[in-house]
């Protein structure tokens, strides 16, 4: 066991830092941070470039749905018009509109349809700015989606999976669906404390052009953030108050916390006192 630095002056409020990965109350040594706490800092901006130009393996990934949902589902694989992750990064606009051997391939999987197919959701996989969240969290996050899914009446495109992808582009790809619905799971901007967190956009009647104000959003979907079954409940309710109401965006509130009691009750405030 390692003894204490003597030099490190520990800063009052460390005890909070059990509630919490921010980094706060990392103490002092000096005028400086003590060299645990900038170890620590190196290693988190470290993973977060990491995860940002990670790139995401849409075959494995593929291969892994479909042993999940066998019978059920079977995915597409697309890329943005963002043909790199330089270019990616570079311009956000490309990456919210497929290529176009990607609307190509839409366009012929709907023709092969007589008469053309048209569904009630339309669920979109993009790597967005960290595919290490997609590759560890986007199996197991539709799993518990699609166990709330399967006793009801829904009819589900194809899983597309969109390299190089941002929000917009589900739009597209839930147009060239015909889908009532779109959902894309995207990697979240990394964090210092959080290279894994994904989210969750919701959007009714999907077109190109919409803008943020049309969609719905559940962020920080990861083990150490919001769990799988409570990101599932969450957009499970907006799917179907989306589908009954015939909106999304600004017009569509998460209501979970009244509508029933499936969920356990979120923990009190840690930094207010029991009365």
């Amino acid at each position: 066991m390692s003894k204490p630095d003597a030099t490190v002056v520990n800063n009052p409020w460390q005890a909070l830092r059990k509630f919490t990965a921010a980094r706060i109350a990392l103490g002092r040594s000096g005028v400086s941070l003590p060299t645990s706490a900038q170890l620590e800092f190196q290693l988190a901006h470290a993973q977060a470039r990491d995860a940002v130009h990670l790139a995401l393996d849409a075959k494995a990934l593929s291969g892994r749905l479909g042993d999940s949902f066998a019978g059920g589902t079977h995915c597409v694989t697309l890329s943005s018009a963002a043909g790199n992750r330089d270019t990616y990064l570079q311009r956000p606009d490309l990456g919210r509109r497929l290529d176009a051997a990607s609307r190509t391939i839409l366009q012929e999987l709907q023709q092969s349809h007589q008469p053309a197919a048209s569904y009630d959701l339309a669920i979109v996989i993009a790597d967005g700015l960290s595919a290490l969240a997609i590759e560890q969290n986007a199996q197991p996050f539709l799993e518990a989606l699609m166990r709330k899914l399967a006793p009801e009446n829904w009819t589900l495109a194809p899983i597309a999976i969109v390299r190089q992808g941002r929000v917009a582009v589900g739009d597209e790809v839930g147009e060239l669906f015909n889908a009532k619905l779109v959902v894309i799971l995207i990697g979240e901007r990394p964090g210092l404390s959080s290279p894994d967190s994904m989210g969750l956009y919701l959007t009714w009647a999907p077109r190109i052009g919409l803008t943020d104000e049309s969609r719905n959003c559940i962020s920080n979907v990861r083990p150490a953030g919001l769990s799988y079954e409570e990101a599932a409940f969450k957009l499970h309710y907006l799917l179907t108050q989306a589908r009954q109401r015939q909106l999304s965006g600004i017009r569509l509130k998460d209501e979970t916390g009244a509508a029933n009691g499936e969920l356990p009750p979120t923990s009190r405030n840690f930094l207010l006192e029991e009365r």
